[in-house]
């Protein structure tokens, strides 16, 4: 786990806590808070087929609506540090909270303005938290780090795996899609209320930041770690935003896709386990990089035009795959430096690289299918991303540390 907040001076407080049950307390909300950043994204594609035939979405919006909130999640990332500074990680976190609170309820609301603006809004919120989460674990956690990430994770994962699974059967429920994507702004806002008296609370000075600092941008080797990590997000939030539409072009009807999603989800939950405790023990990650990369273009490709009597195969392989490979691009964070404020920053590198190019994978599936008519296309391109994924992972997983490969302190 990583400290967005390694930079500063003097040093961040730890949340003010006044016995176990606060800490207890904190790891609650927490864990609820990792639970609603990924429910923007795979909820919506739950029910794209409903929002098209109900609003006539011409395919530029449905890809704006895919695309564009996993870009701010690279374009607002450099900010969270800043804000941390000036108000606090626990202000900051819950005013991120609130935000997206609004911006999932406005996605509700059924028009489309309000929609791309609750949406884009969500995307910017769920940036900032993602880069002050860890850190904030790591701060207030050191004595449980091991638990407390695996569970941080967990809930991250949780997050997607019930957007896809209960957001269909939601709009069967109350005949919908505007309930049914509205209802996630209620998690949100339980786990904004359960964390402002702790952001109330803390206490902060106003921090500055460190002047020197190593400038991970001149190694070659930060660069192949990054884009190990684009080619691995051009998957990843292809599968939240596109798997479910690709399952109802292949004939799976109803709350089935949503469904698969969650399963593949699920076991996406278990690689994220299994591949940093492998990684960790080897001298090279080489193998592992290029296994799982291959694991989950390959599992992508053959869910969109392998057989369809072996979907659940396809999916499975798809979930065990990224999984890994999400859990094998971040391990590279830790692997790779020596210090806590190289890796902060090669971490920000990975964020702000990673998911803003790493966005046009969503992008191209949309443009490809708006193209053809069909996500066939796709599945080729999916070959190709897992085979340079798998490229740029071999090469980040040489024994190697980016103090060593050029950077320079600046």
């Amino acid at each position: 786990m990583l400290d967005p907040e390694a930079d500063e001076v003097p040093a961040a407080d730890p949340t003010r806590v006044t016995g176990r049950r606060s800490l207890l307390y904190i790891a609650t909300c927490l864990i609820l808070v990792g639970l609603n950043l990924r429910t923007v994204f795979s909820s919506f594609a739950a029910v794209l087929t409903e929002i098209t035939a109900a609003t006539g979405l011409p395919p530029l919006l449905v890809t704006l609506l895919t695309t564009v909130p996993v870009t701010f999640l690279g374009l607002f990332a450099p900010l969270a540090p800043g804000l941390a500074r000036r108000f606090g990680a626990e202000r900051t976190l819950l005013g991120a909270m609130i935000v997206l609170t609004l911006g999932l309820t406005g996605r509700g609301l059924g028009a489309v303005p309000a929609m791309l603006a609750g949406t884009f809004a969500a995307g910017a919120a769920i940036a900032v938290v993602n880069v002050l989460m860890p850190g904030l674990v790591k701060r207030d956690f050191q004595h449980r780090l091991g638990l407390m990430s695996g569970l941080y994770t967990m809930s991250i994962c949780g997050a997607a795996a019930l957007g896809a699974g209960f957001t269909h059967p939601l709009y069967e429920a109350t005949g919908s899609w505007q309930t049914a994507l509205g209802f996630w702004a209620l998690p949100a806002a339980a786990a904004a209320l359960l964390w402002a008296p702790i952001a109330v609370r803390q206490r902060h000075a106003r921090r500055g930041r460190i002047a020197a600092g190593p400038s991970v941008w001149r190694s070659p080797l930060a660069w192949q770690v990054t884009l190990f990590m684009v080619f691995q997000a051009m998957m990843s939030f292809s599968v939240f935003a596109w798997l479910a539409p690709t399952l109802r072009e292949r004939g799976v009807d109803g709350g089935t896709p949503g469904t698969i999603v969650a399963v593949s989800i699920v076991l996406q939950m278990a690689g994220s386990l299994l591949a940093p405790a492998l990684a960790v023990r080897l001298r090279r990650q080489r193998g592992v990089n290029v296994v799982v990369a291959l694991m989950t273009g390959t599992g992508f490709a053959l869910s969109i035009f392998g057989p369809p009597g072996g979907i659940w195969i396809w999916t499975g392989l798809l979930g065990l795959g990224q999984g890994s490979l999400t859990a094998a691009a971040l391990t590279m964070i830790v692997l790779r430096t020596r210090d806590a404020h190289t890796a902060a920053h090669l971490s920000g590198m990975m964020q702000g690289v990673g998911y803003g190019v790493g966005s046009t994978g969503t992008l191209l599936v949309g443009w490809l299918h708006a193209a053809t008519g069909s996500f066939a296309p796709a599945g080729f391109m999916f070959l190709t991303i897992g085979v340079l994924c798998a490229l740029f992972g071999w090469r980040a997983g040489q024994p190697r540390f980016v103090e060593d490969d050029g950077a320079r302190t600046v």
